[in-house]
């Protein structure tokens, strides 16, 4: 089966055109190699999908025969991502929401005379 067919089939991508795209962009590795979105993927193998700002790294145990669903997708792939990938992201949420909360506008003249001191020598 293709490497963006399995991807698909096993729920990593809503759509087979988005995980064609990933393989394209260099997302997706298989044995830590770069791979084309027709590269067949067999039992055994070693995936890498870098998505959402985590490298997901899913073994292959078995080759489903069409799109499987939620509950079925275990029996296809065991999941090696590290947990400290989630919690990673957790950092950068919480990061992104010290400097301003979600829906506060645009920055004030007070933000942006930090911001342009940030960025800006002084003279």
């Amino acid at each position: 089966m293709r490497v963006d067919k399995y991807l698909w089939c096993i729920r990593y991508f809503k759509t087979r055109s988005l995980a064609t795209e990933a393989c394209k962009k260099g997302h997706v590795r298989i044995n830590d190699c770069q791979v084309k979105p027709a590269r067949e993927v067999y039992a055994t193998d070693k995936i890498t999908v870098r998505k959402n700002q985590i490298n997901y790294i899913i073994q292959v145990t078995d080759i489903p025969d069409n799109r499987v669903g939620a509950k079925l997708v275990d029996i296809y792939r065991k999941d090696l991502t590290p947990k400290e990938a989630f919690d990673h992201l957790e950092l950068v949420k919480y990061s992104k929401d010290y400097y301003r909360k979600k829906g506060a506008g645009r920055p004030t003249k007070k933000d942006r005379r930090d911001i342009d001191g940030y960025t800006y020598e002084e003279e």
